[in-house]
């Protein structure tokens, strides 16, 4: 009898330790998986002009900062030295950041994957799809094999564009996290206006000059020239240009005493002023036809992706905005003209990720005498003229199905390891 006891004790003390490991390795803080591409590409000196204009591009380090499976096509001295497009072309920081995140791949791709290409060929995502300044898929690139030479190319899935490369080596891989490829050659995106900044005019327009000329915009004029964002809207009229959406003077008089904007810390404020804005130029048919209803804006590049969106529709014959707990109208044209359009809103467009999800409700009674719409009303799944699909910026659902597979791989290590310990005891 004791020594059953006995052995009953010495089986439970290698299940007891067994299980404190298990969740001490699930509850242990994970390293940070995020990627420093020019760290990386310092290494290689034939590889220098090219990092230093990815050094030059700030905003692309936020854009990778969450990133943990991606490629890069990385041109080398020798082929960026006689390549003319940013030579001949003086490109704004916003149009070089865009062209460099065309050479970003949001996938892993070994020199594996590149030999097994299906003769069809691969489409892969880049990092400006998830922008949503590419039109229609323009923002992937095409990969395909030539099985005979065995020479990968690389191309936008445009008809007859003529922008296209050559992969020439392995540079740098991480498994699973970063290939770095050498191409010889500068990829530009399909329909991307590299004369922009010489045929637009040179004099930047003054926003908060434009504001208060239309005579309804004085509280938002003051509060861009408060918060200094409106110097940011004004270096980012080069490039795709920009759309703002300005509330009317009576937007700010209509808002509950609940929503308080002076109150918010100044980096709050600034991302709501930021939420405002779309990074590229839209007239209003352009609005009244937008083929893509979530709209990442200004707030989304500094938030993070799939963030700070606004849907955008037509509703009885006017471009309706919805935030999810406000849906506001276009109620007038302040400017347009390429590269910059400005027009006014009826509401202060106010995002779900810093008021919440509840609907805002007006602090003045409704002239309709309806009840405010309630949430799923107000939702951007349900605005009116939404094709009922409603998705994140394309690109956004290949990176979390990334770092989704990379967390698998980690609780599968974590159960291998788990066995052979229970072997072992």
């Amino acid at each position: 009898m004791p020594s059953r006891s006995h052995s009953h004790s010495g089986a439970l003390i290698p299940q007891v330790t067994l299980t404190a490991l298990l969740y001490l390795l699930l509850l242990s803080p994970r390293p940070s998986l995020s990627i420093n591409i020019t760290a990386l590409l310092s290494t290689f000196p034939d590889f220098s002009q090219f990092t230093a204009l990815l050094s030059a591009a700030t905003p692309l380090a936020g854009d990778l900062s969450h990133r943990t499976s991606l490629s890069l096509l990385a041109v080398p001295n020798s082929f960026l030295s006689s390549d003319d497009h940013i030579a001949r072309h003086q490109l704004s920081p916003s149009a070089l950041a865009d062209v460099l995140r065309y050479h970003v791949l949001l996938q892993f791709l070994s020199w594996s994957d590149l030999r097994s290409l299906p003769p069809s060929g691969k489409l892969v995502t880049t990092l400006l799809q998830t922008t949503g300044r590419a039109t229609d898929n323009f923002g992937s690139v095409n990969i395909t094999r030539d099985p005979k030479s065995g020479v990968v190319s690389i191309r936008s899935p445009a008809p007859y564009s003529p922008s296209n490369a050559t992969v020439l080596a392995l540079v740098k891989t991480l498994p699973y996290n970063v290939t770095i490829f050498s191409v010889n050659s500068l990829l530009i995106p399909y329909g991307f206006d590299l004369m922009a900044s010489e045929t637009r005019p040179s004099i930047v327009l003054n926003i908060t000059k434009a504001l208060i000329d239309g005579h309804n915009f004085n509280v938002a004029a003051s509060m861009l020239s408060a918060s200094g964002v409106v110097q940011e809207f004004e270096a980012d009229e080069g490039g795709a240009g920009i759309t703002m959406f300005v509330p009317v003077d009576d937007a700010f008089a209509d808002l509950p005493p609940s929503v308080t904007l002076q109150s918010l810390p100044a980096d709050k404020k600034a991302v709501v002023l930021k939420f405002h804005v779309l990074h590229s130029y839209y007239p209003l048919g352009s609005l009244e036809s937008v083929v893509n209803p979530c709209q990442p804006t200004l707030a989304t590049e500094d938030m993070g992706a799939g963030s700070f969106t606004l849907n955008i529709s037509k509703v009885n014959g006017s471009v309706a905005l919805s935030t999810g707990i406000v849906q506001a109208s276009v109620t007038q044209t302040v400017f347009d003209q390429n590269p910059v359009a400005i027009f006014g809103v009826s509401k202060v467009l106010l995002p779900r990720e810093i008021f919440g999800r509840n609907p805002i409700v007006s602090a003045k009674p409704q002239d309709s005498g309806a009840p405010p719409p309630d949430d799923n009303e107000l939702s951007p799944e349900t605005s009116p003229g939404f094709d009922g699909h409603l998705s994140s910026p394309p690109g956004f659902r290949e990176d979390q199905r990334s770092q989704a597979a990379g967390f698998g791989s980690e609780l599968f290590v974590v159960f291998i390891c788990c066995i052979g310990l229970y072997l072992v005891v």
